[in-house]
């Protein structure tokens, strides 16, 4: 079963992760010439940083690690707004073996007319 509160604690410690790496790539970034290396020079400081930042503060294991390297690049506070309301319907729909009904939504088979009823 997937496991939506570590994918959101994974999400936290990378919006974390990628407010420190995004001052930190600003300040740097006057070392290129050119722009066009600025983004692999981004996704090479937020993979690195995030392994060192993970291990060091949390109890994250090392591909885990990594995957918050991707998302701090990727932006993880933009993944975790999207995902936000999806995550918990889906989580709460997964985790069910049952449908819930409430009272006044329940039909009563028909009467003798062949009209449906509903039952208050």
């Amino acid at each position: 079963m997937f496991n939506f509160d570590y994918l959101k604690e994974l999400l936290l410690i990378a919006i974390a992760l990628s407010t420190i790496t995004c001052t930190f790539i600003q300040k740097t970034k006057f070392l290129f010439k050119s722009s066009k290396f600025i983004t692999l020079y981004s996704f090479i400081v937020n993979i690195l940083v995030g392994i060192i930042f993970s291990v060091t503060f949390t109890s994250i294991s090392f591909p885990n690690s990594i995957w918050i390297g991707v998302f701090a690049f990727l932006g993880a506070d933009s993944i975790y707004k999207s995902l936000e309301g999806k995550l918990a319907s889906y989580s709460s729909i997964s985790n069910k073996n049952t449908i819930e009904i409430e009272k006044d939504n329940i039909i009563n088979k028909g009467d003798m007319n062949g009209k449906a009823t509903i039952s208050k």
